[in-house]
């Protein structure tokens, strides 16, 4: 984006990242917008600064389609492919011309690793629909960036956490079970963490470029459950095992896949470092956020 600049940016998809991201480009002099087909939830965006767009308006998401100068997508993908780039094409192209348009995608992508590493350019296995998805969403989007000259980035995130999302949350609720998969390891990443990744990369775009974003301490769940637990003074939740009827089949499609994410390249090209390099430390900012709230 042109040095200077105050960033104006478009979230595709006004949830808990996206929010997260429209906090910090405000906070650097930016404006936000985003879109939600919900009347309470654009209210709710409103009250916090950020302009509210119906999706479903096509005038008015061609507008702030327009009038933006980074562009994020973070709504999943369904059965038909990616709703913001089905939204979002009709808007692009011609006099528009967005500076920035970065995808967020999950790091279901890279499928089961058997605990082993996994980097950007390795080839993607995908094990689950919704990895499936993600690939083919990945893909329609830098074949439309290749197409119409766009800057497109792609950024695959694991378990996102923050206040009010967070094992803290289902340990108060009564809810939090250690589940049990024998060498099953994987990341994580504060979602300030995750918006200040998009934040670097607004700065230094690279057309087509691909991000792990995630933090630096690959560990199993039921080590952080337990930490956070000791951290409320509360006795361990019940263990389980991953196989278990009691643990649900969206939490078991989660467990199959056991891999350590590099974020290297993401350090290297952007110059980010997590602000929250472990569960312990992002678990702790939550305690300190839910405090002050």
């Amino acid at each position: 984006m042109a040095t200077g600049e105050p960033t104006r940016l478009l979230v595709f998809g006004g949830g808990r990242l996206g929010r997260a991201t429209a906090r910090l480009v405000r906070a650097a002099g930016g404006t936000a917008a985003a879109t939600s087909r919900e009347p309470d939830r654009r209210a709710a965006l409103e009250a916090e600064g950020i302009d509210a767009v119906d999706p479903a308006a096509p005038e008015a998401l061609a507008r702030a389609v327009a009038n933006c100068s980074a562009l994020l997508v973070t709504a999943p993908p369904d059965v038909d492919g990616c709703p913001g780039l089905r939204a979002l094409e009709p808007c692009l192209g011609g006099d528009v011309w967005p500076d920035w348009i970065g995808y967020v995608s999950s790091t279901a992508v890279y499928g089961d690793r058997d605990g082993g590493w996994a980097f950007e350019d390795d080839p993607l296995h995908a094990a689950t629909l919704e990895g499936a998805r993600r690939v083919r969403a990945e893909r329609a989007w830098l074949e439309i960036a290749q197409g119409l000259g766009l800057t497109v980035q792609i950024f695959r995130l694991p378990a996102l956490y923050g206040p009010g999302r967070s094992p803290f949350d289902r340990l108060r609720a009564g809810t939090a079970r250690r589940v049990r998969k024998p060498g099953q390891v994987f990341n994580r990443i504060h979602e300030e963490d995750a918006a200040r990744g998009f934040l670097a990369s607004m700065a230094r775009p690279r057309p087509g470029g691909v991000y792990t974003l995630c933090d630096d301490e690959p560990s199993p769940a039921d080590e952080v459950v337990d930490w956070a637990a000791a951290r409320l003074g509360l006795p361990p939740p019940p263990e389980v095992d991953w196989t278990d009827p009691e643990v649900s089949d969206e939490m078991r499609r989660f467990y199959r896949d056991s891999k350590r994410l590099s974020n290297a390249r993401a350090k290297a090209e952007l110059g980010w470092r997590p602000l929250y390099p472990g569960y312990r430390e992002g678990l702790e900012a939550v305690l300190s956020a839910e405090s002050r709230a």
